[in-house]
């Protein structure tokens, strides 16, 4: 048995009648055989064949064929025809005494109302009909797929208590009755209260437990695509993008040719989410429009949530008209637009108003039944406390901005998290500048990039870009200043964001203009960084050291030689073992139990390298890299064999993440030697997806970086 599959089959014989139908008319072989080829059509998700099957008028009074008719009308997209469909059944199996079949109708048709319209009330009426109809009757299917449904509609209400007592009764009824969506969607529920909680690594680790099995293929495709957009919600919220990121990329795979009724569109507003944080604004706007209008005939009161996401979208893109129409409609559905309306007041030079409704929602918090938001539990006011930051910054109001920061730290506390933690950083700069206590805001801002670089997330890191500028700008360093702006102008260029770019541009003209001013005849420095066999000469300003050469170091080299160019990861790991790299399609493998071995040793290695990582242990953490590395380049050598083109999935993002490490560990050598240079590496050279050295256009570097050739011997 399965809930809101494409089957209706029971597995229970205590509850599948001994014949299909219920009249005399079923009798007739003709019928008999357009219902079983109509279940065949809706198991292999061909809903219009089904319904055409379905269409004749005896069906109304057959609920085997009504339940049928159901799971068609709901893969066609048309809710309100399933539900019309299962409240028929209802209707039949009361009045023919089947109470437990009964009630299994009464809980689907809350199913379906709790995955689509967020609307409670309704989903407690059908509970109640379902708990009536079973109250006599011995444990039944049914009375797993009720406290399934009890357990969201709890949880989405605000009753953690009650939320995990169904949950562990969803999971134990399910185990009993074979009800495998009630088993896997209580130990969701459990996970994410665990979450709530504060109990954050472990549920994570459960909810990888699910992802795991939902991958297996067992679990039928509403409940895996539903449990899959459980865990990526949940990630979404502790501010774990890369996690996000892996399991919307799971998510995305999976739906092609799988996914129906609204799942397509729900994966759309997980890839915007995502896109909104690592893509360009394009092409995450490109897909929450997509998403809003899959899900327009969908969802009722959750509608505002692809809404508030293609608000978010538009805000930093810069087009505030369109962010403002997007917030006020999800405004229309009941759905909260906060901290985006506010933010997006703020945007409009209107700090007075943009100050009064961050106030007003933290104080009043909106209760909103949904799966895709923490319902309950301080985790939902992080991004405003972190918003109210940055509007108190605005407004110079630093006794707001204490406040906010200190509550946002206090929350990354307790949900321990790389976006969290990101965040927290940059609003104790904010803070910190705000107060004029420059160092702080500067080291604190600092921290901020660099978290946030970690995390790719382009935007958020040339935000704090923009920040630590302005604290160096304070501090009087305005090279240093120039350094960040000229940065952070690039990415909000290449993000997409207009109006940051128009934001950025003023300030490095200003700074340009005062620059030339008090330097007019300013020359450019010159720099040594030569190779020489196992070793490399760096010299700076006046120092010089021999160093062993690191891999850091060449990645470093290729940089250098290219001001302002943009290499994708993948080509730099390529370029440095010597293979052809494909960002978009990874790095090959031999076949899928090979695949599966590397993917086990490359998961040692990075739980190795997080470890070493944590514990700033540099020696291990390069050694393990050399691991990684050496692996990686042996997946690349084994392209080809047997004639087929395999890939290992995540290989741009591993890349991203070596590159990034290896160049941080680098720079940090450089550091024991020479401060100044490690100093204006870290400021120059920008990680991500993309690397590049961005050096400051008015005090520039003039990088030696091959030998120069010897004039003595050049024309023997």
């Amino acid at each position: 048995m399965i809930s809101g599959s494409r089957t209706t089959t029971r597995t229970s014989s205590s509850s599948r009648p001994d014949h299909v139908g219920t009249g005399a008319d079923w009798c007739h072989n003709a019928t008999v055989i357009a219902v079983d080829a109509a279940r065949g059509a809706v198991e292999r998700g061909d809903w219009a064949h089904a319904l055409e099957l379905l269409s004749a008028p005896e069906v109304d009074q057959d609920p085997e064929a009504l339940e049928l008719r159901a799971a068609a009308e709901y893969g066609a997209g048309d809710l309100e025809g399933a539900v019309t469909a299962w409240e028929r059944v209802h209707a039949l199996r009361v009045a023919a005494g089947d109470d437990s079949r009964a009630a299994w109708a009464a809980g689907m048709i809350a199913m379906y109302l709790l995955i689509d319209t967020g609307l409670m009330a309704p989903v407690r009426g059908w509970v109640r009909r379902a708990d009536r109809l079973l109250e006599d009757t011995v444990e039944t299917p049914a009375h797993a797929l009720v406290a399934m449904v009890r357990t969201y509609e709890r949880f989405m209400s605000g009753d953690a208590r009650a939320a995990n007592e169904q949950a562990e009764l969803a999971m134990e009824l399910g185990e009993r009755q074979g009800v495998l969506p009630a088993v896997i969607l209580g130990q969701v529920a459990s996970a994410r209260l665990l979450i709530s909680d504060g109990a954050v690594a472990e549920g994570l680790e459960r909810l990888d437990e699910v992802a795991v099995r939902l991958m297996s293929g067992d679990v039928d495709p509403l409940t895996t695509g539903m449990m899959y957009c459980e865990l990526i919600c949940a990630a979404q919220w502790l501010g774990e993008h890369d996690r996000a990121r892996e399991w919307t990329e799971v998510m995305e795979r999976w739906r092609h040719g799988v996914a129906f009724g609204a799942l397509n569109g729900r994966c759309r507003v997980h890839r915007a989410e995502i896109l909104r944080v690592t893509g360009t604004c394009a092409e995450a706007e490109q897909e929450a429009l997509a998403a809003c209008e899959e899900l327009r005939p969908w969802l009722r009161r959750e509608y505002g949530w692809p809404l508030v996401e293609l608000g978010n979208i538009r805000l930093r893109k810069g087009d505030l008209d369109g962010a403002e129409e997007a917030f006020l409609s999800a405004h229309d559905h009941s759905w909260s637009p906060q901290p985006g309306l506010a933010l997006l007041r703020l945007a409009q030079g209107e700090v007075a108003a943009a100050t009064s409704l961050i106030a007003d929602a933290i104080a009043h918090p909106v209760d909103m039944p949904s799966k895709e938001l923490p319902p309950f539990g301080d985790l939902r006011l992080a991004p405003l406390f972190d918003a109210q930051a940055e509007i108190a910054a605005y407004a110079d109001d630093a006794a707001t901005a204490i406040r906010a920061t200190e509550a946002l730290a206090e929350i990354a506390g307790r949900y321990p998290s790389s976006g969290l933690a990101a965040a927290t950083l940059v609003a104790r700069a904010r803070r910190a500048l705000l107060s004029g206590d420059l160092t702080a805001a500067i080291d604190e801002a600092a921290a901020g990039v660099a978290a946030w670089a970690d995390v790719g997330a382009p935007y958020e890191t040339a935000v704090a870009r923009l920040l630590l500028g302005r604290a160096y700008e304070a501090a009087g360093q305005m090279d240093r200043a120039g350094m960040e702006w000229q940065a952070a102008n690039v990415a909000f260029r290449d993000f997409g964001a207009v109006g940051r770019v128009s934001e950025v541009e003023g300030l490095l003209s200003g700074r340009a203009a005062r620059v030339r001013a008090s330097h007019p005849k300013r020359e450019d420095a010159v720099a040594t960084f030569l190779r020489s066999g196992g070793s490399r000469t760096v010299a700076f300003r006046g120092r010089s050291v021999v160093l062993p050469d690191l891999k850091g170091f060449r990645y470093l080299d290729r940089l250098l030689a290219e001001p302002g160019r943009e290499f994708h990861v993948c080509d730099m790991v390529a370029g440095e073992h010597g293979t052809t790299a494909a960002a978009e399609s990874g790095l090959p493998v031999l076949d899928d139990e090979a695949k599966a071995a590397y993917r086990r040793r490359l998961d040692d290695i990075d739980d190795d390298i997080e470890e070493a990582t944590l514990m700033n242990d540099l020696g291990r953490l390069e050694l393990a890299e050399r691991d990684r590395d050496y692996l990686v380049a042996e997946l690349a050598r084994a392209a080809g064999i047997g004639g087929r083109d395999r890939t290992l999935g995540g290989s741009a993002e591993r890349a991203r993440t070596s590159v990034a490490r290896s160049l941080r560990y680098a720079i940090q050598r450089l550091a024991e030697h020479d401060e100044v240079l490690a100093g204006y590496l870290t400021q120059t050279i920008r990680t991500g997806t993309y690397c590049s050295y961005a050096p400051d256009p008015v005090a520039a570097v003039a990088w030696e970086l091959r030998p120069r050739p010897d004039v003595r011997n050049a024309h023997r």
